[in-house]
């Protein structure tokens, strides 16, 4: 596991000690928001993604062909 070390500003210090007023350390505070960004940051990119994928006509056209296919061999 790795150390890091951040300079703070007051913005950041009144943050973690908001994060912090509980039983939480400061570590575990750093450690939640850094995930808390890399799954918001993984959201936007799957959302854009999906979005992509939604606006391309080629794409749509074969979901369609999938789901006729599809219906072709439903079972009721």
């Amino acid at each position: 596991m790795a150390t890091i070390t951040i300079r703070t500003d007051p913005a950041v210090d009144e943050a973690l000690e908001a994060l912090t007023s509980g039983d939480k350390t400061r570590s575990e505070a750093v450690r939640e928001a850094i995930l808390l960004a890399y799954r918001q940051q993984r959201h936007e990119r799957l959302r854009a993604e999906a979005e992509a994928l939604h606006d391309d006509p080629e794409d749509a056209a074969a979901s369609r062909r999938l789901a006729e296919d599809m219906e072709s061999i439903r079972a009721w």
